[in-house]
């Protein structure tokens, strides 16, 4: 912005006003397009109208200029905080409002989701999909702690803390009854930790191997074997149905056989599901001990 180019003084020499033909002898004048004119004749007929205030730019008044728009130099101020502009970088910006510098930073300047105050350069700031907060304007839905630059799980427009986001969404181990928050494995439609779903004799993990429930205890195939398997009568081996030979079970008074380990101690005939007599401890067919 400049001053317009009119020249203001007192005439020494004789000229009338080119407008009103008036002397303009030892009287002020404007010189302006090479045109001699009163100062009366000026503000009526040649002077620029103030694009803020609206009013002409007398011949008293320093004016100022730019892209063909004129000003009052009281009238140049920032329209926004209202400090002056003259001899000081500025925008025009729609509606031919001028603004300072850090006015215009402030208004093009991206707004915080959380305040709704511009996020200027050099404020500390959080990014999620082209949204932007202050750092400390972005914080937990639930227990309203400031998130800042840490980890959080987004739930539609909602944001959590690792903490609330554990005991608001994730699952629950059916065995330590914390929250699973990665991973994880599904017994019988309960969550349980990789961790947790163990052998309850040596500890080895089960996840992807096969084991059996007793009662609420898990056991690895070779723990059952060794400390929950019955030992067979007959041939002395753990009685594991769905691991051995055979699945099905004899059982008589205090001890238990494979039902194809147990037969006649003489014949050797298979007496599953048929009559036998036991005789000093040993189990015979019906026909046997007619033979001892």
């Amino acid at each position: 912005a400049g001053p317009s180019s009119y020249t203001v003084g007192t005439m020494s020499e004789r000229f009338d006003c080119h407008y009103c033909r008036d002397p303009l002898h030892g009287k002020k004048y404007v010189q302006k397009e090479g045109r001699h004119c009163c100062v009366k004749c000026f503000e009526k007929i040649c002077a620029n109208t103030c694009i803020e205030c609206k009013k002409p730019i007398g011949a008293d008044s320093k004016e100022l200029h730019f892209k063909n728009r004129y000003w009052h130099d009281n009238c140049f101020h920032c329209f926004k905080c209202y400090k002056s502009l003259v001899n000081e970088p500025f925008m025009l910006r729609e509606n031919n409002k001028v603004w300072c510098s850090d006015c215009t930073a402030k208004e093009d300047a991206p707004r915080c989701k959380g305040c709704y105050k511009p996020i200027i350069a050099g404020d500390q700031n959080v990014e999620y999909k082209k949204m932007v907060w202050h750092k400390d304007c972005f914080t937990c839905s639930q227990c309203k702690q400031v998130i800042g630059s840490g980890s959080f799980f987004p739930k539609g427009d909602d944001f959590y803390c690792v903490s609330c986001h554990e005991h608001k969404f994730a699952k629950t181990c059916a065995k330590c009854k914390n929250p699973i928050t990665s991973g994880g494995l599904t017994y019988q439609e309960q969550p349980w930790h990789s961790e947790c779903f163990i052998c309850s004799n040596c500890k080895k993990p089960l996840g992807g191997k096969r084991f059996t429930a007793v009662e609420d205890e898990f056991y690895c195939v070779e723990c059952y074997k060794e400390c929950v398997a019955k030992k067979c009568a007959g041939c002395k081996n753990p009685i594991t149905a769905g691991f051995g030979r055979g699945t099905s079970v004899v059982n008589y008074e205090d001890e238990s056989w494979h039902d194809y380990c147990f037969k006649c101690t003489k014949c050797a005939r298979g007496l599953a599901n048929k009559r036998f007599v036991c005789h000093n401890g040993k189990i015979y067919c019906a026909e046997c001990p007619k033979r001892l």
